[in-house]
C-alpha cells in the first residue's frame, strides 16, 4: 500500500497488462487458479469470474464504475471470491463461460461477468453491468445463496448438462459418407442474400472485417467464376480500406466499425486482425494488381513493425481504444480524431483538396466537432473528378500523412498490451509471408523469419509442447490447440516460400505432438486444451470459425497440406473425415464455418502439388508465388533433395516444374508462365 495506490491486490504479481490494470482496485482480485477456488470452498462463497482484455473499451468502463468503487468492492469482497481473467491468456476459460452466458442470456461479449459455485460451475452471468445494476444483482445473489443454496446447485446442474450435451454433439453425430457438393453454392447464396450492396460486408452494424472469411469468398468467386460474388468481395475490400476502420495516418485496422459505412470504429487495434488482413489484401493484390491494395499492405506492415514489435522479433497483442485527450481525460479515439482547425493548421494550403479527399464535412464528422478520416472514392475516381494527376495526388497524400503523424506524436498514446501470444504471432508470420509473396519485399519475409525463430526459441516447452504467452523474458501457460494449429500452418507457409525443410520438419513435430495430446478418437476431432483443465466443466472443442479460424479447421487444413506435400494419403483422409463431421453445421450457418469451406474447396476443385527443382528454382518460385493460385502446395530446391515431393526429380543443369494431382504428375515444364497458365486453365 502507498499514497499513490491505497489498494493493491494479488494481480500485482501477474504479467498480463489487463490484470495489472486491475492490480490497484479495492476488489480483492485473484488470478485464475486453484487458490481462489480453494478459498471459495473453505468459506462457502460464490465465485465472481470477470473476463476481459486490455483493449476492451467497456471493460475499462465497468472497471472505472464498479471495480474502482470502494462500496462495490466491499460488497464483492464480503460475499464473494473474485477472479479476474485475461481472455487472451485463458481463451479456454473464456470459451466455457461464454458458452454458459450465451445459453443463459442469448448473447455474449466482454466484459464477461459470471457467478459460479465454489467448484467453478456457473449459475448466473452477463456482460457489461452499470454500477447500480451490478450492485443490485450481487446483493440478490448473496441473499439467495444464504437462504436457498440448493437452487444454485440445481441451476448449475442444468447448465452443466446443457454445455456437456453441446460439447458431446460431435461425438454422437452420424458422419456423412460423402462430401455435400452443394455446400459452397448454399454458402454463396447466404452471403449474397445478406450483403450490403452500398458499403460491402454484411448488411448490418456493427461490422467486423472478418478477413479470413473474405479470403474464402475471394477463392470461391475465383473457382466458380462468380462475377457477382467477386464484385461484392472487392467492394468490401475497397470500402474497408477507405473507411475509418483503416488508420489513414499510420496504417493498420481497428477491430470493428460501429456503423454500416466502416467509419467509426471501437478504436482498439488487434494483432490478429491486422495479420489476417495482410493475407487478405495480399490475395487481392495478386488477383487484381490494384496498387491501393499494395499500399494497404505496406502501411499495415509499417504500423505493426512500428507499434507492435519488440527488438526480439516478437509481436505484441494490441493497442487500446482509449487514450488521454488534451484535458487529460481518458477518452475513446482521442489519439485518432481531429478538429477542423487542427487539420487546417497541419495541412496548410492543401486543405481544400485534403477536405475533399478525406471528407472533412458532414460525412466525416463524428461528434463534438471531431472528424475521423474517411474516403468515398478510389484514387483513380478522385483524380478523374478533381482533375489532378495520380502521381501528384499520391505525393500530396504522403505529405498529408507525415504531417498528421507528426501531430499525433504530440498526443498521449493509447495503452499497449505488450504480451506476446503464440497463436497471434503465428498469424502474423503467415500474413508477412503472404505479403512477401505478393509484393516481393524481402523485408517482410525477414520479419516473418525473425518472429518464427523467436517462437521456436522461446515458446517450445521441454518435451515438445508449446507455451501460450511470453512477456518480460517469461514464457508461461501451456499452449492451446490454436497455438499449435496456427504455428504449424505458418511453418508450412515458410517452407513453401523459402524451400527450407527445417520449417516442414518443425510443422511435422508439432503435428505429432497435437495428435498425441489433443486428439479425441471418439469424435475424430481435437480438443482445445491439452488436458482436462482445472475447474472447467468440460474439455472444450472448437469447431466454429470466428474472427480467428477455428483450431480444428486449421488443423484439418494442415493435415491436408502435409499429406499432399509428403504424398501420404492418411492425413488427407483424416482431414476429409473431419470435414464430413462438420458438414451439417456448415449447412445450418455457413458464415460460422468459412475455414471449413476452404477445406471443402480443396476436395471439390482441382488441387495441385507443385515441385520445382534446379538452379533457377528460387526465381521460378518467386514468379509463381506472386500469382493467385490458392489451390496449390509447393516444394522446391535448387539442388537434389530427399523431400518426398522432390525425390528423383532433379536434372543437373535444368530447372523443371512438375505439376501433380494426387501424386500423378504431368510432363515437366521449364517455363513458370506455362505452369501458371496450366493450373489456371484447370481451375
Amino acid at each position: 500500500m502507498s499514497d499513490e495506490h491505497p489498494y493493491t491486490n494479488r494481480l500485482i504479481h501477474e504479467s498480463s497488462p489487463y490484470l495489472l490494470q486491475h492490480a490497484h482496485n479495492p476488489v480483492d482480485w485473484y488470478p485464475w487458479g486453484k487458490e481462489a477456488f480453494d478459498k471459495a470452498k473453505k468459506e462457502n462463497k460464490l465465485v465472481i469470474i470477470s473476463i476481459g482484455y486490455a483493449a476492451c473499451h467497456w471493460c475499462h468502463v465497468m472497471e472505472h464504475e464498479s471495480f474502482e468503487d470502494t462500496a462495490t468492492a466491499n460488497l464483492m469482497n464480503k460475499y464473494f471470491v473474485s477472479v479476474k481473467v485475461d481472455r487472451e491468456e485463458h481463451p479456454d476459460v473464456d470459451k466455457v463461460y461464454m458458452q454458459a452466458v450465451q445459453m443463459m442470456t442469448g448473447r455474449g461479449g466482454w466484459p464477461l461477468n459470471v457467478v459460479a459455485l465454489p467448484d467453478g460451475r456457473p449459475v448466473w452471468g452477463g456482460t457489461y453491468f452499470p454500477q447500480q445494476a451490478w450492485q443490485n444483482a450481487l446483493r440478490q445473489l448473496a441473499e439467495m445463496w444464504q437462504k436457498e443454496p440448493e437452487k444454485f446447485y440445481q441451476a448449475a446442474e442444468q447448465l452443466e448438462k446443457g454445455i456437456r450435451q453441446t460439447e458431446n454433439q460431435l461425438v454422437n453425430v452420424s458422419q456423412d459418407q460423402a462430401i455435400d457438393t452443394t455446400l459452397l453454392s448454399q454458402a454463396i447464396a447466404f452471403w449474397l442474400q445478406h450483403r450490403d450492396d452500398q458499403y460491402g460486408g454484411f448488411n448490418r452494424a456493427p461490422k467486423f472485417p472478418m478477413p479470413s472469411q473474405y479470403r474464402m469468398l475471394l477463392r470461391a468467386a475465383y473457382h466458380t467464376r462468380h462475377a457477382e460474388l467477386m464484385q461484392f468481395v472487392r467492394l468490401t475490400l475497397d470500402k474497408m480500406m477507405q473507411g475509418g476502420i483503416y488508420d489513414h495516418v499510420n496504417g493498420g485496422f481497428a477491430r470493428y466499425s460501429t456503423d454500416k459505412r466502416w467509419h467509426i470504429p471501437h478504436f482498439e487495434k488487434m494483432l490478429y486482425d491486422n495479420a489476417q488482413l495482410l493475407s487478405l489484401y495480399a490475395d487481392a493484390y495478386k488477383l487484381f494488381g490494384d496498387d491501393e491494395y499494395r499500399q494497404v499492405i505496406d502501411e499495415t506492415v509499417r504500423f505493426v513493425e512500428r507499434e507492435l514489435r519488440d527488438s526480439t522479433g516478437a509481436f505484441y497483442s494490441s493497442l487500446d481504444a482509449d487514450s488521454r485527450d488534451a484535458s487529460g481525460r481518458l477518452a475513446e479515439g482521442a489519439y485518432y480524431v481531429f478538429t477542423r482547425d487542427e487539420l487546417q493548421q497541419a495541412v496548410g494550403d492543401d486543405f481544400p483538396l485534403f477536405e475533399k479527399y478525406y471528407n472533412i464535412n458532414d460525412y466525416g464528422l463524428w461528434e463534438d466537432g471531431r472528424y475521423h478520416l474517411i474516403r468515398r472514392l478510389t484514387d483513380r475516381e478522385f483524380v478523374h473528378k478533381y482533375n489532378i494527376s495520380l502521381d501528384k495526388l499520391r505525393q500530396k497524400v504522403r505529405t498529408w500523412k507525415q504531417k498528421l503523424y507528426a501531430l499525433r506524436q504530440k498526443r498521449a498514446r493509447p495503452r499497449l498490451d505488450d504480451k506476446t501470444l503464440t497463436s497471434w504471432n503465428a498469424l502474423m508470420i503467415e500474413g508477412l509471408t503472404d505479403a512477401f509473396d505478393a509484393t516481393g519485399n524481402k523485408h517482410y519475409l525477414d520479419l516473418a523469419l525473425q518472429n518464427a525463430r523467436f517462437l521456436y526459441e522461446h515458446q517450445l516447452r521441454p518435451g515438445g509442447g508449446l507455451w501460450h504467452t511470453y512477456k518480460d523474458g517469461q514464457s508461461k501457460i501451456p499452449a492451446h490447440l490454436d497455438d499449435y494449429a496456427l504455428l504449424i500452418s505458418a511453418s508450412l507457409r515458410l517452407f513453401e516460400t523459402t524451400g527450407d525443410t527445417l520449417w516442414f520438419h518443425r510443422a511435422r513435430q508439432l503435428t505429432d505432438y497435437v495428435k498425441a495430446h489433443f486428439y479425441n478418437p471418439q469424435s475424430g476431432l481435437f480438443y482445445y486444451t491439452e488436458s482436462d483443465a482445472n475447474h472447467l466443466m468440460v474439455r472444450p472443442v472448437e469447431t466454429d470459425d470466428n474472427v480467428i479460424p477455428s483450431s480444428n479447421a486449421v488443423m484439418a487444413l494442415n493435415l491436408f497440406r502435409m499429406g499432399q506435400l509428403e504424398g501420404m494419403p492418411e492425413p488427407v483422409r483424416q482431414s476429409r473425415r473431419m470435414l464430413l463431421k462438420i458438414q451439417d453445421q456448415i449447412r445450418r450457418y455457413p458464415p460460422g464455418y468459412y475455414q471449413w469451406l476452404q477445406l471443402w474447396m480443396n476436395f471439390r476443385f482441382p488441387f495441385y502439388e507443385v515441385a520445382i527443382t534446379g538452379p533457377q528454382a528460387a526465381d521460378f518460385v518467386r514468379q509463381m508465388r506472386k500469382v493467385y493460385l490458392p489451390h496449390t502446395v509447393m516444394a522446391w530446391s535448387a539442388t537434389e533433395s530427399n523431400f518426398p515431393l522432390l525425390q528423383n526429380r532433379f536434372v543437373p543443369g535444368r530447372t523443371l516444374i512438375y505439376i501433380c494431382r494426387g501424386g500423378t504428375c504431368d510432363l515437366p515444364l521449364d517455363n513458370p508462365d506455362k505452369a501458371i497458365e496450366q493450373m489456371r486453365r484447370g481451375n
